[in-house]
């Protein structure tokens, strides 16, 4: 009686990442410990941003693409808030502007120096007040300038005119739970949000309507993301019940976003789902 090992095919099976040196890395950086899902960092083609632990508030580095290596502690910040920084986002249309949403319930918008910093930036250039709670989503518009986006955890979304510091939307009856991220789509007509009550809603700013929106897209309690792609498409990130990764992708063209594959296997007949591995 034979026994024939059964390996998956894959031609990614066998390719490996290199590496990269410690001179071409960001070392030493005490990123914030924050209890808050965000990436704590945003890049541009000049500078990388990062949330790091600050004491009496909160702060962000922000450094050159070229100043790689170790990093001075005592290196300059952007320091402006009274409470940690929960989420970062550099403006589309200037690559010396920067936006920051914190605890404090405020939203900041900063102006970097041309160079860098070379002494801690404490005074912003505009502040944005409108929400009650903390302030953890930035999303700057794709296409318009000066139009920004905050989500807190009030449930409320604003659209803001940064120009004039001013409140151009608010949406505050289209999420009755903890709104996880946002995502614009490519000419920013519409913006996707993941909610903790599991639902992927489509919003149009505009006129504060739910263009569409897809129940228990992913039935896990952890937390899911949705972003739209450039085709249109919707493609989000959760858990299944049992705690396994999963993939899904949507088509918002029709009601309720029916999937792109229907006949693709997944644990509804509505979303192309990949059970990826099981979290830990």
């Amino acid at each position: 009686m034979s026994f024939r090992k059964v390996v998956r095919q894959s031609k990614f099976r066998h390719v490996f990442g290199q590496p990269v040196k410690n001179d071409q890395c960001y070392e030493d950086i005490r990123v914030s410990r924050v209890t808050w899902d965000s990436t704590f960092c945003a890049v541009n083609p000049k500078f990388l941003a990062v949330i790091v632990e600050a004491s009496g508030g909160g702060a962000f580095l922000v450094l050159p693409l070229s100043k790689t290596g170790r990093i001075d502690k005592a290196y300059p910040t952007v320091c402006g808030h009274t409470g940690p920084v929960l989420d970062i986002d550099w403006c589309p249309h200037n690559d010396e502007v920067i936006a920051s949403g914190s605890e404090d319930c405020t939203v900041m918008v900063w102006q970097i120096p041309e160079n860098g910093l070379t002494s801690p930036l404490t005074e912003p250039v505009v502040v944005l007040e409108g929400h009650t709670k903390r302030v953890g989503i930035i999303a700057w518009h794709p296409t318009a300038r000066n139009v920004l986006l905050s989500a807190g955890c009030d449930n409320v979304v604003l659209i803001w005119n940064v120009g004039t510091a001013e409140e151009l939307y608010r949406l505050d009856g289209l999420h009755p739970d903890l709104i996880y991220n946002v995502s614009w789509n490519c000419n920013g007509s519409l913006f996707c949000s993941a909610c903790k009550d599991k639902s992927v809603r489509i919003i149009d700013p505009r006129r504060g309507t739910l263009v569409a929106e897809r129940e228990k897209a992913h039935e896990g309690a952890r937390p899911m993301r949705a972003i739209f792609l450039a085709d249109g498409k919707v493609f989000t990130t959760g858990f299944s019940r049992m705690s396994e990764r999963q993939l899904a992708l949507w088509d918002p063209v029709s009601e309720s976003l029916p999937a792109l594959h229907e006949n693709r296997p997944g644990p509804s007949p509505l979303c192309f789902c990949i059970v990826t591995s099981r979290a830990p």
